[in-house]
């Protein structure tokens, strides 16, 4: 008898134990988030700094150069000081529909305007063409398609407005990183799950809506393992001027609620999630009205994105949020 209990009392401790790891490992597995409220050049560069990953090499940082002066694009003075601190260049590719960018030219023409190569250098990547990179998620796509140039870089950070999207529901980091980093072709190989790489064809095989999802986030990934398996990569998202409508709608829907801040972190699902979370939260009076913007994440599942980056392994929706703000 005396064998025995002694036995299930090491037992339970065995057990003990197991259940202080589990939950020790459920800790850890969160990702941190850093957000700051104020929306500025300064908080940009303190938020970069809070995430502990330093961007050397040659730098790319990724933007959406914005369709039009209507659009929510990050401007040029809020983003030069991150820019030149890190001695970045601006990074780009061209789009897969017609307007002021499809053409490297165009694309060019509205990089002047919107006063860019006045703060830094600026590239096309795909303006010399593209290639394509490995994917890890094959359910739809065989590879990803981006520009030529991206091998000129080391280190990408990935800044991006988040917002709606008028295909995609929620337009955020990983959107940014998927279709954001697409070549013309690779746009269209995205937006049609795979099935073509050509413009126009690839607008007749939008469907079904989770196809696309799942592939942004297949060639999200794709990117973000690219850049040293994921270890020269760092996110950061800011939440003002939250149409419903992308950056590349040149004539987008207002914002119907408050700027927010700034988010970082060096997971992007975590990133996302965190900024349609605050989205959620945020409380609606007679000035601010999220559910616009809501009701369209929802309508083209938005929040699927986080779900499948989550399965393939791109990063967790569990975070913890970390204000570098002064108390």
């Amino acid at each position: 008898m005396k064998r025995l209990i002694i036995t299930c009392m090491a037992g339970l401790a065995a057990l003990t134990m197991t259940a202080q790891t589990d939950t020790e490992s459920s800790v850890a597995e969160k990702s941190k988030v850093f957000v700051t409220r104020d929306i500025s050049a300064e908080s940009l560069v303190n938020i970069y700094n809070a995430l502990g990953r330093k961007a050397e090499g040659r730098v790319a940082v990724k933007i959406s150069t914005g369709e039009s002066e209507k659009t929510g694009y990050l401007r040029p003075a809020l983003i030069k000081d991150l820019v030149q601190e890190v001695n970045g260049t601006i990074v780009e590719c061209n789009t897969a529909y017609g307007g002021a960018r499809q053409s490297t030219e165009d694309h060019w023409n509205a990089i002047r305007e919107r006063g860019f190569m006045d703060i830094a250098k600026v590239d096309i990547m795909d303006e010399e063409g593209d290639m394509r990179i490995p994917v890890r998620d094959t359910t739809w796509l065989k590879y990803d398609i981006v520009g030529t140039h991206m091998q000129n870089y080391d280190f990408m950070i990935n800044l991006a407005h988040f917002k709606g999207h008028q295909m995609g529901g929620l337009g955020g980091v990983l959107k940014n990183a998927s279709i954001g980093c697409g070549s013309t072709a690779g746009k269209a190989y995205i937006h049609s799950h795979g099935v073509t790489d050509k413009t126009p064809e690839c607008w007749q095989y939008t469907q079904p809506q989770d196809a696309f999802i799942e592939s942004m986030a297949a060639a999200a990934q794709a990117v973000h393992e690219y850049f040293n398996g994921g270890k020269n990569i760092l996110y950061i998202s800011v939440m003002y001027k939250m149409s419903i409508d992308c950056d590349c709608n040149g004539d987008p829907q207002p914002p119907l609620f408050a700027d927010y801040g700034i988010l970082a972190s060096l997971d992007p699902v975590a990133l996302d999630q965190a900024c349609f979370d605050i989205v959620t939260q945020i409380h609606n009076d007679e000035h601010n009205n999220t559910q616009p913007l809501l009701n369209r994440i929802e309508k083209l599942h938005g929040t699927h994105i986080m779900e499948w980056g989550e399965k393939i392994g791109l990063g967790t929706r569990q975070y913890e949020l970390v204000s570098i703000d002064k108390k």
